[in-house]
C-alpha cells in the first residue's frame, strides 16, 4: 500500500481519470455502432460531425491513438457514403 499522501492522492485521481475514460470511451462506442447500423443517409450524416467529435475528443485526450481516430472516421465516413 502506498506510504506517500502524494501516492495516495495520486491512486484517487487516477481511479476518477479511468473511470471518466471509461465512460467517454463507451459512450463513443455505442455512437459508433448506432452509426453503423442506420440505413437512412440524411439521419447518419446528421450524426456522423457527431461522432466524429467524439474520435477526436478521444484522440486529444490520448485515450485512443491519432491513428486509430483516422481509421474509425475513414471507415464511417465510407459507410455514410455508401448508404
Amino acid at each position: 500500500m502506498a506510504n506517500h499522501k502524494s501516492a495516495l492522492k495520486r491512486i484517487r485521481s487516477n481511479e476518477t481519470k479511468r473511470l471518466r475514460n471509461r465512460y467517454q470511451h463507451k459512450t463513443t462506442r455505442n455512437a459508433m455502432k448506432k452509426l453503423r447500423e442506420m440505413t437512412d443517409k440524411k439521419e447518419a450524416e446528421k450524426l456522423f460531425p457527431e461522432v466524429v467529435a467524439m474520435l477526436d475528443k478521444l484522440a486529444k485526450r490520448n485515450i485512443i491513438h491519432d491513428n486509430k481516430a483516422a481509421n474509425l472516421k475513414s471507415k464511417l465516413a465510407k459507410h455514410v457514403a455508401s448508404l
